[in-house]
């Protein structure tokens, strides 16, 4: 009897570990609210929570600075026995590797970094694709051939990113120039704006960014300037000036990781999706003319099919160096390090 009794109290505990919910965690770097980043991430959270309802739980904690502060957060989310921690930003590369191995048994996720251990992967999207369709919309768009780049640090992802859209105004205008201003921020709309204003006083008449936050395109709006957004579609922040935006959808791909966890099929990958992926995509407003619209969609296609790549040689930075001869594309290991500008950028890698 006393057998029979043992073994159905091992079935009932194994029945309530495996109806337990998987428990699963995001550290973000901004406010959900900022517009941008972070709001598409959470958009992403959402996602698992329509998708799996009760088989999962989950939880954020906003504006987490990168650094030690980082540590604290993660470590406390493993602690508490979360299964799968994303951290969403690369300033959180070395905190992740740190408490991921003192923590075996949960599941780490870390967006844009490149360094992992058992069980922690990395992924982001290639986002230099959207980026360089957006460039083209600008190159056709300028009448004063100045474009203005507001910019957040000069990693390579940022980097990768200037030079993809300012080979897509090269693509549409040779005569254009794309001016690069540093704001060393991911969110700080007074700072951002202020960034975005000094490059309106030098003529430009087209702003777009590399950070959360829609105060550069606000900034174009008040100037009377047309602007190109970042993550989301931010017309509503600038309705006169917004024209388009290389956007972020991380639904599938959290849904993708967390089933993997859930059937236990996970490996530490590095994953970067591109547009045939649907991880990120260009999200195009009204006011782009049909004729640039067309040829963005058209563009968009021979990327997905693997007829054109953003960084089709020739390919020359700003010494007139030949990077990338005629047939040439750069390989991943190029991209994920790239740290010069193309020729039709105006700035400094500070």
């Amino acid at each position: 009897m006393r057998k029979i009794f043992l073994f159905f109290s091992v079935l009932l505990i194994a029945a309530a570990l495996m109806a337990a919910p998987l428990k699963v965690a995001f550290v973000y770097v901004a406010p959900v609210g900022d517009g941008g980043w972070s709001t598409m991430h959470n958009e992403g959270r959402l996602h698992l929570e329509r998708v799996f309802g009760d088989q999962i739980v989950t939880d954020f904690i906003e504006s987490v600075p990168e650094g030690g502060e980082a540590e604290i957060v993660f470590r406390g989310y493993a602690q508490r026995g979360y299964d799968l921690i994303f951290g969403t930003s690369f300033g959180y590369m070395d905190p992740m590797v740190k408490v991921s191995q003192s923590f075996p048994n949960s599941t780490f996720m870390h967006c844009s970094g490149y360094m992992t251990t058992d069980n922690l992967g990395t992924y982001f999207g290639r986002m230099y694709e959207p980026r360089f369709l957006s460039g083209l919309i600008a190159g056709a768009m300028t009448k004063s051939n100045i474009i203005g780049y507001v910019a957040a640090y000069p990693i390579p992802e940022v980097i990768r990113g200037i030079n993809a859209f300012a080979m897509g105004v090269q693509y549409v205008n040779p005569d254009a120039k794309v001016h690069v201003v540093w704001s060393n921020t991911w969110f700080d709309p007074a700072r951002e704006k202020e960034a975005a204003e000094s490059l309106l006083d030098i003529g430009a008449d087209v702003i777009t960014q590399h950070q959360d936050s829609p105060a550069p395109q606000q900034a174009a709006e008040d100037r009377g300037a047309l602007s190109i957004g970042y993550n989301s579609d931010m017309t509503a922040f600038a309705p006169n000036a917004f024209l388009a935006a290389p956007v972020w959808n991380w639904g599938p791909f959290y849904e993708y990781v967390v089933r993997r966890v859930m059937d236990g099929t996970w490996t530490n990958e590095q994953y970067w999706g591109g547009i045939k992926d649907g991880v990120v995509d260009i999200f195009v407003g009204d006011l782009v003319p049909q004729g640039v619209a067309k040829l963005v969609m058209s563009m968009r296609e021979a990327i997905i099919e693997g007829i054109m790549h953003p960084f089709d040689g020739p390919v020359y930075d700003q010494s007139g160096t030949l990077r990338y001869g005629k047939g040439e594309r750069p390989s991943d290991s190029d991209l994920l390090s790239m740290d010069w500008f193309i020729n039709n950028v105006v700035g400094k890698i500070q």
